[in-house]
Formats: structure tokens, C-alpha cells, sequence
């Protein structure tokens, strides 16, 4: 089992219940999936891009992603409905929690002049969105082998029906929030 998942068991849900007062081990919030999102604005001129951009996606995750196309044209984009225009990938289960514990324990203290993650992201039903400006801190993306530095989206879905629940839940597995 992994460590995350591990730590999420055994510490943070009876810490969970006591401080927010629950009674049943169901109602403690609890992580239900991740989703990572890279979206790809010069796959309009560059088809190319999409394949490099799906292909980290998958270094990274370790499960093929799927195409996002446009649901709507906007002519000041040069944009037509249906046109490929990014790549996503949803975690559940064993490779969520794997992809996490990677991602709060070796990918954000690699970010340059890192002082923690806001804790502004919230979407107000306790879904947390982090921005990432590039893939080169995960360490299964080699340096000479990526075409041009892409930034993606981790959205962290939760259980909770709070954004105070939330930021509970991921701050006892160790999300490092930005202090003050």
C-alpha cells in the first residue's frame, strides 16, 4: 500500500474526526480523484505538440491521456469547435495516491524559489486547483528529450463540503500551503 494512502488511514482520519467532530468514519473527507490537465493553445498551428505534451502526460502519470477538443469557436482565437486543443488525464485509486505522494514529496520542493502553494485555489466544494509553469519537476521527464517547457493544471477532488475541510484534509497530507 502506499504511504500517502497509509498516512491517510492510519493518522489524518481519526485526526480528521476528532477536530472536525464527526461521528462516522464515512463522513470524514477524503480524496476521490486527481485530474491533470495540459492545455495546448499552439496545437492549432503545431499538431506535433499535442503528441509531446500527451506523451510527458504520460511519463508522468503513468496512463495515456485523453484529447480535449473545443466545445465552442472563438474567432479571435482562430478557434473551431471540435479542433484537439489540449490533453487531460483523471487518477482514481492506487495511481492517484502514488501521483500524489510524488507530487508533495518530490515534484513541488523542486520548483525554483518555492514558498508553498496558495491557499486561494479553492473552488468554494472543496476542490483545490494547483498551476504548474513546467513539467521538468517531476523527475521521470528528461530535460534533453522535451521540445518546449508546458505547464498543466492538478485539480485534487475531495469529499469534503467545505473548502475549510478541504484545506484540513490536504494540509494534514502534507500539501505545503503558503504561511500568512
Amino acid at each position: 500500500m502506499n504511504r500517502l494512502k497509509e498516512k491517510y488511514l492510519k493518522e489524518v482520519t481519526p485526526a480528521l474526526m476528532k477536530s472536525l467532530g464527526l461521528v462516522n468514519v464515512m463522513q470524514v473527507p477524503r480524496i476521490e480523484k486527481v485530474v491533470i490537465n495540459i492545455g495546448l493553445g499552439e496545437a492549432l498551428d503545431n499538431p506535433k505538440a499535442l503528441d509531446a505534451a500527451t506523451n510527458d502526460l504520460m511519463m508522468i502519470t503513468g496512463q495515456k491521456p485523453i484529447i480535449t477538443k473545443a466545445r465552442k469557436s472563438i474567432a479571435n482565437f482562430k478557434l473551431r469547435e471540435g479542433r484537439a486543443i489540449g490533453c487531460k488525464v483523471t487518477l482514481r485509486g492506487e495511481r492517484m495516491w502514488a501521483f500524489l505522494d510524488r507530487l508533495l514529496n518530490i515534484a513541488l520542493p523542486r520548483v525554483r524559489d518555492f514558498r508553498g502553494v496558495s491557499r486561494d485555489a479553492f473552488d468554494g466544494r472543496g476542490s483545490y486547483t494547483l498551476g504548474l509553469r513546467e513539467q521538468l519537476i517531476f523527475p521521470e521527464i528528461e530535460y534533453d528529450k522535451i521540445d518546449k517547457i508546458r505547464g498543466m493544471e492538478i485539480t485534487v477532488v475531495t469529499s469534503a463540503s467545505s473548502d475549510d475541510q478541504a484545506a484540513l484534509l490536504l494540509e494534514m497530507l502534507g500539501m505545503p500551503f503558503r504561511k500568512g
